[in-house]
């Protein structure tokens, strides 16, 4: 099964404008697919290439690594160990699995200066303190981000390219797509949350028969590897990252779903937590969320570190770690999220899909509360902040999700009453077609990847 991803586009982008100038790394959790599109990507625009996993590497191409100084030496016993010719400008060697062997990181410096070949690096927690502490980064690199399938590509890899253009069109237009057409869309943007963005979950979710358990035994597999990473971490703190970690989708069933540290241990403090946090996020098995205190000005500089909500990086893993093997192997729950009719935790799900999906654009996530001592809660709720990055004529546009038909929008409104000159339009994201009134997007969840596409979040309104 062939599933095409929008990051060969970057790569194309590197090939031609860095001409091996500077090597390119991708970042990304484990199992998004960074190894396979590598190879790919090798194969289509290179006369040859090498490919070295680092978890797989004979002693005598490590050992290479000592040889730096003599680069025809280097390169011939990669040559020799690979079988493989390399040709001047017109050969690739791939970095697999880099984090394993730091030492090849830092040895791009100097291969890149050589300037024979490119260079091309892939890993999973390359970021992480303990994994870089002794090795000079270089400067000699790009760094591109890879996250799992997205929705377009989950419904290109399905075959659906047709009702893709026809979402992506009339999403332009700001006009509602037909009954039928929004009834399909709403289907496939269930199965995607429920089957994941993770490229083996797809596979084994579409040549199965679309079968959800098939995926699910692929998403367990991935979990269990996440954990045995966690396991690996430092241990002044990996104990609380997957506490943390497992208690990801008690957090997301929560109404504020904000990160409560006492669930873990009693009088636990932020400060505490920092580094186990980080990990979650630079490892991107999740995606961190903080409050802004202040939307008037860049989300940024108002971030607050005690206020944090934590998503999943993949909401198919979501479903996985949320729910029991045997919960998901009745199939009740499956139909259940199908039909629309999982009020308990169907919120948590879009809620993640939503997150992933701004993640997945590039942008950080925030979100905004106020706090009421009058009412002894909080009168403001914002799922989401996005901003037009303007410095000059800076707009918020708050971002709500709901995965019911019936809601209210009084946060919206007290909202947009606090920050009146800041605010742009105000999005809905809800399981209903398409509509806009009173400068209020209401938007399907499966148009909105293509709304962040549009920088300065507006569409027409009919």
């Amino acid at each position: 099964m062939n599933i095409k991803r929008k990051i060969e586009r970057a790569l194309l982008v590197w090939k031609r404008e860095t001409t091996g100038r500077k090597a390119l790394l991708i970042e990304g959790a484990r199992r998004v697919g960074k190894s396979t599109i590598a190879e790919k990507f090798a194969k289509e625009h290179y006369k040859s290439y090498i490919l070295i996993d680092f978890n797989l590497a004979p002693k005598s191409v490590t050992d290479s690594f000592d040889l730096l100084n003599e680069p025809d030496v280097f390169f011939q016993n990669l040559s020799l160990a690979y079988n493989t010719r390399l040709y001047p400008r017109e050969s690739l060697i791939i970095f697999d699995e880099i984090q394993k062997f730091p030492k090849a990181r830092q040895a791009i410096k100097y291969l890149v200066a050589d300037g024979r070949y490119d260079f091309l690096e892939t890993g999973s927690l390359i970021s992480i303190k303990e994994n870089v502490e002794h090795i000079t980064i270089p400067s000699e690199e790009r760094k591109l981000k890879m996250y799992p399938v997205d929705f377009p590509e989950f419904m290109a890899a399905l075959g659906e390219q047709m009702l893709l253009d026809y979402i992506r069109e009339c999403c332009a237009q700001g006009i509602a797509l037909k009954q039928s057409a929004h009834a399909k869309a709403m289907r496939l943007f269930r199965e995607y949350m429920l089957a994941g963005g993770m490229p083996q979950s797809i596979v084994a979710y579409a040549e199965n028969g679309r079968d959800f358990y098939a995926s699910d035994v692929e998403k367990r597999d991935i979990l269990d590897l996440y954990r045995d990473d966690i396991r690996k971490a430092s241990k002044r703190y990996n104990s609380r990252v997957a506490a943390l970690f497992e208690n990801i989708p008690g957090y997301l069933s929560t109404h504020e779903k904000k990160v409560v540290l006492s669930r873990i241990e009693a009088g636990a403090r932020y400060a505490q937590y920092d580094d186990p946090l980080f990990w979650l996020d630079d490892s991107m098995i999740c995606n961190l969320c903080y409050r802004c205190n202040d939307p008037n000005v860049g989300f940024a500089l108002n971030r607050n570190d005690a206020a944090v909500k934590c998503y999943m990086g993949d909401t198919g893993l979501l479903v996985s770690l949320a729910f029991s093997e045997n919960e998901l192997s009745g199939r009740q729950l499956y139909k259940a999220i199908m039909d629309g009719k999982l009020s308990l935790n169907e919120g948590m799900i879009y809620e993640n899909a939503i997150a992933q999906m701004i993640a997945t654009s590039g942008r950080k996530l925030y979100f905004y509360s106020r706090y009421s001592r009058e009412k002894h809660r909080n009168d403001i709720e914002i799922d989401f902040l996005l901003s037009n990055d303007s410095k000059t004529s800076f707009r918020v546009f708050p971002v709500e999700v709901k995965s019911s038909k019936n809601y209210t929008t009084t946060s919206f409104q007290a909202f947009k009453a606090a920050f009146s000159r800041r605010v742009g339009q105000s999005i809905i994201v809800h399981p209903k077609p398409y509509s806009a009134e009173n400068n209020i997007i209401k938007i399907p969840p499966y148009m909105f990847p293509f709304l962040l596409e549009n920088g300065n979040f507006e569409i027409s309104r009919d």
